[in-house]
């Protein structure tokens, strides 16, 4: 089944972000978070451009997003991010208490949704977001090969 047109046009923003990241010379991620129709979170990877490394594409737009509406709940939001998100940035989804999970392309070595340590499996999560991967897998994949062949 072919992905709805909102879901592509969230996911290209996604897309838009991590090449940003690549750009910048961090690993391509990248992320947004919708609410009612609009963006109100952006992100893109800069663990090393910013010295810190909890900038992942994730943690870069919930904080957007709980800044520009005013709070730490995002229950009412979509994050769409273009690799499967990690232990650390699936905590903070469900701690923000992100409604539904968008991810790209799967993380068989860092991901923590759908591999590793299934986050939101864990008897200790409180909060279980939607979850849906394949959203633009192969343009989230394809960003990825393309930034890693070119490093070797």
């Amino acid at each position: 089944m072919k992905n709805p047109p909102a879901h592509d046009a969230w996911m290209a923003a996604a897309l838009e972000e991590a090449a940003r990241a690549r750009d910048a010379g961090e690993v391509p991620i990248g992320a947004v978070i919708v609410l009612d129709g609009a963006i109100v979170g952006r992100g893109f990877n800069q663990p090393i451009t910013s010295c810190d490394p909890t900038a992942h594409a994730e943690i870069v737009a919930i904080r957007q997003a709980a800044a520009a509406l005013g709070t730490e709940r995002l229950s009412d939001c979509d994050l769409y991010v273009t690799l499967e998100p990690c232990t650390m940035c699936a905590a903070a989804i469900s701690f923000a208490r992100i409604r539904r999970l968008y991810y790209g392309t799967a993380d068989p070595k860092g991901g923590a949704v759908e591999n590793g340590v299934r986050y939101f499996s864990a008897p200790t999560c409180l909060h279980r977001p939607e979850v849906y991967g394949g959203i633009g897998e192969t343009e989230a994949a394809e960003l990825l090969r393309a930034f890693f062949r070119a490093r070797r």
